[in-house]
């Protein structure tokens, strides 16, 4: 459950379920709790929702996924409160070479070579340096925040309400995994990640996908006359399916 209850924003396509990326399913992966520090509170449903500097803010934090993006097509939304405001609220990817704490205020995803990101004014990092991408956001103003990753063809599109802001990355490669992050150096400021797909990655992934649709409990999947590896397989995606 989110601790800001405030009213986000309407999505500008809210017809297809699967848009923008098409022959995908739901993706499983949350924030990493294993990195977090006093700085980031993760809770809510499967821990999903992060709450930057609860009390004051006195530098940067980010958080990264639980697990790496290799292989085809992956697409995720952010829902932010209202606290949009303040140096650097970032959205992107990197691998585990980016610091994810500052003990001043920066661009934390894009400030080297192993990041990508966007802040909430607009501006895109890779490296250290930034280029003016789109509009700033609206201060003080929930927004939602989707990001579109093809780790084949290495790039990085970024989408605000369901809008298509345009192609931001050429060029994403990195030898290490990439990771999903996010920063704040804002205080009590509140993200969740509330959509994560990703293309299938084969026949068999495609027949997990479809079969743990069907499965309404954990205990269904025990009734299930598979090998132990494959109902284990199962239960990891049913706990997303079912959220």
């Amino acid at each position: 459950m989110r601790i800001c209850q405030c009213e986000l924003p309407k999505r500008a396509n809210t017809v297809d379920p699967e848009w923008p990326l098409k022959n995908s399913c739901d993706d499983c992966w949350t924030w990493d709790v294993d990195e977090k520090n006093d700085s980031i509170r993760v809770y809510g449903s499967y821990g999903r929702s992060v709450l930057f500097h609860s009390d004051w803010s006195n530098g940067t934090v980010g958080v990264r996924g639980n697990r790496p993006l290799s292989g085809g097509r992956f697409y995720w939304e952010i829902d932010v409160s209202h606290r949009v405001f303040g140096t650097s609220l970032m959205f992107g990817i990197g691998s585990k070479r980016t610091s994810m704490q500052e003990y001043c205020f920066v661009n934390l995803i894009g400030q080297d070579q192993y990041s990508w990101g966007l802040n909430h004014k607009g501006v895109i990092y890779h490296a250290g340096n930034g280029v003016q991408y789109t509009e700033p956001f609206l201060e003080y103003t929930p927004t939602t925040v989707g990001v579109l990753f093809d780790s084949d063809e290495g790039t990085l599109t970024f989408f605000k309400d369901g809008v298509n802001l345009g192609l931001a990355f050429r060029g994403v490669k990195c030898s290490e995994g990439l990771y999903p992050m996010i920063s704040s150096t804002a205080a009590r400021t509140e993200m969740t990640l509330s959509i994560a797909r990703r293309t299938f990655l084969s026949l068999e992934d495609r027949c997990y996908s479809t079969l743990v649709r069907q499965l309404n409990s954990e205990q269904d999947v025990d009734k299930l006359e598979l090998p132990p590896w494959m109902r284990q397989e199962l239960k990891s995606r049913q706990w997303w399916a079912l959220r």
